[in-house]
């Protein structure tokens, strides 16, 4: 679920930061610039790990600041394929089961990758597994377990000029990242089924 990964990047020291050490300093430069973000084609973001190599500062006329050349390694989210991961569900809809993390949001489980006989009950806006007779529903807030078939990413634009003075229908954004999941190997699904 968690990786290490080794990003090199040039680094701006503000003047206000030249009083504490080098490795405190880019650090909080660093979480501030990457932690809780996407990194495209890479995962979340969570926070450094370690600096690996520190180049001299570089100065730039007009600027206070140091620049600072620096390799370093992050802790990022990126969930590999098959594996089990425990969420809770946040919505259903006849499209399928969108799940969350403590941490990350943007988790979808859909339709043709639950149970073979689920079925979708609009009036309890719940997915229904009818097994031996019973019916075991996936309702909001329920724990469930999952596992990860495919990572999403998508190059997020800006809002438009028109968009953002409200002149414009906002129109539906995908997530920068997201999962796609299945619940359909035995022992996924609700946890309390399997308790």
């Amino acid at each position: 679920m968690f990786m290490l990964s080794e990003i090199q990047d040039l680094i701006r020291i503000p003047p206000h930061a030249f009083n504490i050490p080098i490795q405190h300093a880019l650090t909080d430069e660093l979480n501030k610039k990457y932690a809780n973000k996407i990194v495209p084609n890479l995962g979340l973001a969570i926070t450094v790990w370690d600096l690996l190599d520190i180049k001299d500062g570089l100065l730039k006329p007009g600027d206070g600041g140091s620049y600072v050349e620096v390799k370093f390694r992050f802790i990022i989210f990126k969930p590999f394929r098959g594996e089990c991961l425990t969420g809770w569900i946040t919505e259903c809809t006849a499209r399928g089961i969108k799940a969350r993390l403590e941490f990350f949001d943007d988790i979808w489980i859909p339709q043709e990758y639950l149970f073979e006989d689920c079925q979708f009950k609009e009036a309890e806006n719940a997915w229904v597994w009818v097994q031996d007779g019973h019916e075991l529903y996936l309702d909001v807030n329920e724990r469930i377990r999952f596992t990860i078939e495919q990572e999403n990413f998508y190059n997020v634009k800006p809002k438009s000029s028109s968009e953002a003075a409200g002149l414009e229908e906002p129109r539906e954004k995908l997530p920068a990242y997201s999962l796609t999941a299945s619940c359909q190997s035995p022992g996924m699904g609700c946890v309390s089924w399997w308790e």
